[in-house]
């Protein structure tokens, strides 16, 4: 699919904070249970905190237990795979298919759901947009 925006890492210094930084462009982590989305129920869409990208949909959000919010799909297309072996585990990477931000990872233990994925996603790499209820 290839990155559409694009810009310099100072340009994203400037849009993104310290800690947005960290997570979005440098492939850091939130620490467990302390992201905004953990635990949200509201129903909407999850869009790229970098790019406005939209990446999941609430419906296909559940309770994992593992710290960070968990889908068992995203939007199509929105998602780019890329192998990671760093500290020591083999994962696959998550990554804004727009902007190549870092959203987290995707792990097939996602039990119980439709796909049996569970994309773990930093709280910090998403902005929910409600949808208005009918």
């Amino acid at each position: 699919m290839g990155h559409k925006v694009e810009k310099s890492d100072a340009e994203w210094k400037a849009q993104l904070s310290p800690a947005e930084y960290a997570v979005l462009r440098q492939a850091g982590t939130e620490r467990a249970f302390t992201g905004e989305y953990t635990d949200t129920e509201t129903v909407g869409v999850y869009r790229c905190k970098a790019c406005d990208a939209t990446l999941f949909e609430s419906d296909t959000k559940f309770h994992s237990g593992c710290g960070w919010p968990s889908f068992y799909q995203p939007v199509s297309d929105t998602i780019e795979y890329i192998e990671d072996n760093s500290h020591g585990m083999k994962r696959v990477e998550v990554r804004c298919a727009s902007c190549g931000s870092h959203l987290g990872h995707v792990f097939p233990d996602g039990y119980g759901t439709p796909t049996g994925d569970r994309y773990c996603i930093n709280s910090i790499a998403l902005t929910l947009e409600p949808r208005p209820e009918s």
